[in-house]
């Protein structure tokens, strides 16, 4: 079985297409910054990029992810850290920092898919789940990332 990831072709002869593409990743290729949360696509700490949307890798075969282009946290950035990243580490958002690859690959791709959303709707469509509730954080370099577009109340609309 070929897969890409993160920019680079990988042939991988020891494991079965039915292997869920979590365990390809961190097993198979050494990259454990992908993390093992639930096990039923349910917390997001396991997300990364399927062609480009965010997808929770305990859920998804290997199989199905030939042909297509894998992204992991470790192949967001180059050099210098994704934008996404360095508005975390400003932020501080990280607690205990476990689901937080999966949180920054949900918030990158749903910036790509939503180039013009602010910082409400972005949070209203992450679903991944931080058990140590850095929410308040999240949403604070995620509003850097996006600043709010006038509130209501910021500009004397009452309707």
């Amino acid at each position: 079985m070929q897969l890409r990831i993160n920019g680079r072709s990988v042939e991988l002869d020891d494991a079965e297409g039915d292997t869920p593409l979590l365990w390809v990743i961190r097993d198979h290729l050494g990259l454990t910054g992908t993390k093992y949360g639930c096990g039923i696509g349910l917390c997001g700490s396991c997300t990364v990029h399927l062609d480009g949307r965010a997808v929770r890798a305990c859920v998804v075969s290997a199989s199905n992810a030939v042909g297509k282009q894998i992204r992991t946290i470790e192949g967001l950035a180059d050099a210098d850290p994704h934008p996404v990243q360095a508005a975390w580490t400003a932020a501080e958002v990280p607690q205990c920092g476990y689901c937080q690859p999966g949180m920054i690959m949900a918030i990158t791709a749903l910036l790509a898919e939503h180039p013009e959303a602010g910082p409400d709707e972005l949070i209203s469509r992450l679903t991944n789940i931080c058990t140590c509730g850095s929410y308040p954080r999240i949403r604070r370099a995620i509003e850097a990332l996006r600043p709010a577009k006038g509130r209501a109340d910021e500009v004397g609309d009452s309707t």
